[in-house]
């Protein structure tokens, strides 16, 4: 009896693990202006994943056209030229006042042979919406 009562509780914690390590892993981090940039990038532009692109933006996305057409750009030269283009950026500034952020940093497209590089500086305007959220993008 001791053995079975021992062995669930140990399946019940295990199972309270599991569910905070899942939590933690598909969540998004939104918890400061340059995080959610960063996230933002990485599913728009590294992992070109639509669904979680929409866990970083606001419901007016509108503004956001920019970035979206610079990956689209992206996406034809790789196909137009059978190429692997690599996009990267660098260290974020961040200006924040009453619940608004505006976060700047240079984007870099390389191609992944190392034959071309291009910079381009890029400002993100973010909301905090219960937690912040990136609603515009344009390039500086």
């Amino acid at each position: 009896m001791l053995i079975v009562g021992t062995l669930a509780l140990l399946c019940t914690g295990g199972a309270g693990v599991a569910f905070v390590a899942y939590r933690d892993a598909t969540e998004p981090d939104r918890s400061s202006p340059d995080v959610a940039v960063s996230n933002y990038l990485r599913a728009l532009l590294v992992e070109r994943n639509d669904v979680r692109v929409d866990l970083y933006t606001c419901s007016n996305d509108a503004a956001l056209g920019a970035i979206r057409a610079f990956r689209e750009e992206i996406e034809a030269r790789e196909k137009q030229h059978s190429i692997r283009i690599v996009v990267s950026w660098g260290a974020m500034s961040v200006q924040e006042s009453s619940g608004r952020s505006t976060v700047t940093t240079e984007i870099s497209r390389t191609i992944s042979d190392g034959s071309e590089k291009d910079l381009q500086n890029w400002r993100f305007d973010l909301v905090d919406q219960s937690g912040w959220r990136v609603c515009g993008a344009m390039l500086v």
